[in-house]
């Protein structure tokens, strides 16, 4: 008691008031004392096990967070548009890495309203996705700004056109992402700024798969340039009227906690854009 209570920096008197305070709680003595000589009883034992695999963990977790907060070994949580993922971000992470190559990934592919609600629930550190549908407490700042094409079939009738403009497409099939993805908003808002409503044939989850049907010869749509996708079957012409364009941006929520690892990678993708 004397050794335990010098270790701990208080008296043996407070000690002991501690022990007997601790076996009022739990409801059963712990130890067996015996003069000045105190041992653990069999309940002592039992629960001495128990503490110490609860220290092990204790001890687990803060070396995870020790792992979490060196910049050189942390993890980000990382949530982006489908259409980014072809070779953007790809190539960024390889960027990145090749200044930390021991942090960790994780990553999310949606469409902006369900990456915006996993920012906000902590699920996801920083995501690159449009504006639309930012508000309070999530913070969002301009990247890049990306043209959008019409695209259609290498053999319709507009392939050879150097230029188009929306409304040129009025009559042919049209193929959109589907509801609620923000570069479908994007293109229907540009469609309704020059009064065309198209008739829509198909919709997908994937921009590589509208591109796959468009050149399949089933239709027309609006695209950015997808990079890293085949385009052999299909052409892209500049839009020339209204100019057709999306921002994207990286978003974060004000105020929240980043580790150091997350925040070299936001300040990685602002200096690389």
């Amino acid at each position: 008691m004397t050794k335990a209570a010098k270790e701990l920096s208080i008296t043996q008197p407070a000690l002991s008031r501690s022990l007997a305070r601790f076996e009022e709680e739990i409801g059963v003595s712990l130890f067996e004392r015996q003069g000045r000589s105190i041992r653990l009883n069999q309940y002592g034992e039992i629960l001495l096990k128990s503490v110490t695999n609860m220290m092990s963990e204790f001890e687990k977790g803060k070396q995870e967070i020790q792992h979490l907060l060196d910049p050189d070994q942390g993890q980000v949580s990382l949530g982006f548009l489908h259409t980014l993922s072809t070779n953007l971000i790809p190539d960024l992470l390889v960027e990145f890495r090749r200044q930390y190559p021991k942090v960790n990934f994780s990553l999310r592919q949606s469409p902006t309203h369900i990456l915006l609600d996993q920012l906000e629930k902590g699920e996801l550190d920083i995501c690159l996705i449009s504006p639309m549908g930012i508000k309070e407490p999530v913070a969002w700042k301009e990247l890049w700004r990306e043209e959008l094409f019409a695209i259609v079939p290498t053999n319709h009738a507009f392939a050879t056109k150097e230029a188009i403009t929306i409304e040129e497409l009025v009559e042919e099939p049209f193929i959109h992402l589907k509801k609620g993805f923000s570069l479908r908003v994007t293109v229907e808002q540009f469609l309704h700024e020059v009064g065309v409503n198209p008739h829509v044939t198909f919709e997908g989850e994937e921009a590589d798969t509208v591109a796959g049907l468009v050149a399949a010869g089933l239709g027309v749509s609006i695209l950015p340039d997808l990079k890293g996708v085949d385009q052999s079957h299909i052409v892209k012409i500049p839009i020339h009227y209204p100019k057709c364009e999306r921002l994207i941006g990286i978003a974060w929520v004000k105020g929240r906690y980043i580790s150091p690892a997350v925040q070299n990678f936001k300040e990685f993708v602002l200096k690389t854009f």
